[in-house]
């Protein structure tokens, strides 16, 4: 069976184009998701009424202070849970919620951004190859829904030279799930780097501690969330190509 037979058989009885089997991916993962973001939103919530002494921007500037770090900017940036640090510029960027907030949840996320910049400080490996596959990540992105439809279209148009278009498309899909696993281990490590800071310094008793450990925890989840279903949509569409070239 060729690859364009294949393809076609796989879509028999879906949807738009697309078989019942990559719809059922799609919204399993979306649930999943959306679970692990209420969760994380309600916790940040409830974190937020726990006071601590310092603000987030206040507990971002002593951590890069103590650590030795005196060219990163603790800086403001709009929106809810859009903290990031941006190693080009050198910069904690910190939430409505976070940079002017004293509480647990607040502080909880300023030390995570600041384990970012601990790791550019020490050329952690695994920031280090994020960093480099973002340009490739950013024109993959952009490329999979216009390939997506390419493909398609190239198979029913052009027969047998529809194929680089699936093969185009698994290769953007390679890319951005590549990246999503990378982030696991940068995402946890900073983590990890903030509670060993928030114990530490003293910034956080044993409770407050614990609930940081919590708030990061469903943080984190996000990420694995969006890693188990790049790797899931990976597998359906190798599974599709190469799991039957009879």
């Amino acid at each position: 069976m060729n690859f364009e037979t294949l393809f076609l058989a796989q879509q028999q009885g879906g949807f738009y184009g697309i078989g019942m089997g990559y719809w059922a991916l799609i919204i399993g993962t979306m649930v999943m998701s959306m679970l692990i973001s209420g969760t994380l939103k309600r916790r940040f919530a409830e974190y937020s009424e726990i006071p601590t002494r310092l603000t987030g921007a206040q507990a971002a500037e002593l951590m890069l202070r103590q650590n030795g770090i005196n060219d990163v900017q603790v800086i403001h940036t709009g929106g809810q849970l859009t903290d990031h640090y941006d190693p080009t510029k050198k910069t904690v960027n910190l939430s409505d919620s976070v940079y002017a907030m004293n509480s647990v949840a607040a502080v909880a996320v300023a030390a995570h951004e600041c384990g970012h910049a601990l790791q550019h400080k020490q050329a952690y490996a695994w920031l280090k190859l994020r960093s480099a596959l973002v340009p490739a990540v950013q024109f993959s992105s952009k490329m999979q829904n216009i390939l997506m439809m390419l493909m398609i279209f190239g198979l029913f148009a052009f027969g047998s030279g529809g194929t680089i278009f699936i093969w185009v498309f698994l290769g953007t899909m390679i890319v951005t799930t590549l990246f999503t696993v990378i982030t696991l281990p940068v995402e946890f490590d900073a983590s990890n780097r903030a509670l060993a800071w928030l114990e530490g310094s003293g910034v956080a008793d044993q409770m407050q501690h614990d609930k940081a450990k919590n708030a990061l925890f469903w943080a984190a989840m996000t990420y694995v969330a969006a890693a188990v279903g790049a790797i899931a949509q990976l597998a359906y569409w190798v599974a599709m190509l190469l799991g039957r070239r009879d």
